[in-house]
């Protein structure tokens, strides 16, 4: 599989692609042209097209939950093409924090009409490789559970913990790969839900968003896990602050990860 990164908060020195608080990876497995999450804007586009990527192939959507910074960019998508759409069934709920709207830009009504919606709480199997994994069970005893804002659900506004949080795995010869957007159900959650998934123990890479804002009792804990871990490939991004990924590196040597980046996955 090649991985491709369109949207992430860095960019490097001589490569004049456009940053953005955001993710959206391309994924090319065999047949299979998929997008994970959108970013914020038209910032995936615009780098796709510098980057030689033509975004009309893409054979399926997957998104990581249902924050802006990674639907955003869903208005932007071509309206020519109406692919498949896999996600949490929460994924489209109206969300807030602090009375600002961090949902998806896009309600259900008009995903529906503009993508072939696959909502699903479980695991989907994508391509013979590449799951999507649904609903992470929330097992470590150190991830976080705080809500951030609030969704709209049937029954009004909710504390939202972000239920529609997932990501993918792509299982190959040297074991797992886990890409995720921003991991708010835990980055020991998702990998270690991968593993039961794939029912493969060995974690060859990581990459995506870990949600590790400062340093806290979380942070020091994950870095002990990645310490026993030690996944061959590391690359905490976008959401992972800089005291974070310096810890990480100490106790996992970490790669750092820009907007153009290409990872060839076996």
């Amino acid at each position: 599989m090649k991985l491709t990164v369109l949207c992430d908060n860095t960019t490097r020195i001589d490569a004049y692609y456009v940053g953005e608080p955001g993710v959206s990876y391309y994924l090319e497995d065999g047949d299979a042209r998929i997008l994970f999450d959108a970013g914020y804007s038209d910032v995936y586009l615009r780098n796709a097209e510098k980057l030689g990527i033509d975004l009309g192939d893409i054979t399926a959507v997957a998104l990581s939950h249902g924050h802006n910074d990674h639907t955003g960019g869903l208005v932007h998508f071509p309206a020519t093409q109406r692919v498949p759409l896999y996600a949490h069934p929460a994924v489209f709920e109206p969300k807030r924090f602090e009375g600002e709207d961090i949902g998806s830009p896009i309600a259900i009504e008009e995903a529906a009409e503009r993508f072939e919606l696959h909502l699903s709480a479980t695991p989907v199997q994508l391509t013979e490789h590449l799951t999507f994994l649904g609903e992470i069970p929330r097992e470590s005893s150190y991830e976080s559970r705080y809500a951030i804002g609030e969704r709209r659900t049937e029954e009004g506004w909710q504390p939202d913990h972000l239920p529609d949080d997932t990501a993918l795995v792509w299982q190959g010869k040297d074991g797992l790969w886990i890409i995720t957007g921003c991991s708010h159900s835990g980055i020991t959650n998702i990998t270690e839900y991968a593993k039961k998934v794939c029912g493969d123990e060995r974690i060859c890479g990581i990459i995506g968003g870990f949600h590790l804002l400062k340093m806290s009792r979380q942070t020091e804990q994950t870095v002990a896990w990645l310490k026993q871990l030690q996944p061959k490939h590391l690359r905490p991004c976008h959401c992972t602050c800089f005291h974070a990924r310096a810890a990480i590196h100490y106790a996992a040597p970490v790669q750092e990860t820009c907007v153009g980046d290409v990872l060839e996955i076996e």
